[in-house]
């Protein structure tokens, strides 16, 4: 963290990390809600969450029980923290997510926000599902580990991908082709950040779409990913394209 965050960027930091709202440092600073992937917690996105804090905007962490409710019950967590951390400009607020994360805020924007002004930018997300869950998907262990809204992150029918209708919304995708993961890498075809394929990452109608050298795990902690992600925010577009 560089040191001209001050005090009152890093105790914003700190509640950001625990999921908490905070007051910024001017009131029309645009509000960001951060949200982790599957498995992880508020803290993953801390990091990036500092970076959007020192670049003018006001970044909210929405920390959510990823591996044990479905996707009902977590688009109605995230709509409550919205309306808590966001009240009065729902509609303008940007969203950043990791992984199932963007599957997430996909499902909210489409069933609570349509036609949302804010703008997305999201990382290493399974839009169209990923092959290492098509691996397990009729394993018990899946379930019991990952929970239900991980079962649904498959290829198939099934899966979340193919119920969304067109985006009516901006997005930025971020894809990753740097695997520490050489199984996923083996049941993954193509390039792929060891959890998701690229080209699985991508969206239709997106509004711009970067590959980086970066893994699926830590992808939100990449200084190069993060300067992007507050360009894509501020302009609507990366600042480098493929």
């Amino acid at each position: 963290m560089k040191q001209r965050l001050g005090k009152l960027g890093v105790a914003a930091v700190l509640l950001a990390a625990v999921g908490g709202c905070y007051v910024p440092p001017t009131e029309d600073a645009p509000a960001v809600i951060l949200v982790h992937g599957l498995g992880r917690g508020a803290t993953s996105m801390s990091w990036m969450a500092s970076r959007l804090n020192e670049a003018g905007f006001r970044a909210v962490t929405f920390d959510y029980p990823s591996t044990s409710e479905p996707m009902e019950v977590l688009v109605d967590s995230l709509g409550a923290l919205v309306a808590n951390c966001c009240a009065g400009e729902e509609q303008t607020v940007h969203f950043v997510t990791h992984s199932m994360g963007g599957v997430l805020v996909r499902t909210y924007l489409t069933e609570r926000s349509p036609g949302h002004e804010g703008r997305v930018v999201m990382l290493s997300p399974p839009s169209q599902g990923s092959e290492i869950i098509d691996a397990f998907a009729d394993t018990p262990l899946l379930r019991a580990t990952l929970g239900p809204s991980a079962v649904r992150l498959g290829t198939d029918s099934t899966g979340f991908a193919s119920h969304f209708g067109p985006l009516d919304f901006r997005l930025g995708i971020i894809a990753g082709n740097l695997s520490l993961n050489p199984l996923g890498s083996w049941l993954i075809p193509g390039p792929d950040d060891g959890k998701v394929g690229v080209d699985r990452t991508r969206i239709e109608g997106a509004a711009d779409f970067l590959v980086m050298s970066a893994t699926h795990t830590f992808i939100m902690n990449d200084p190069e990913v993060a300067e992007e992600v507050v360009h894509f925010l501020r302009d609507g577009q990366f600042r480098n394209h493929d």
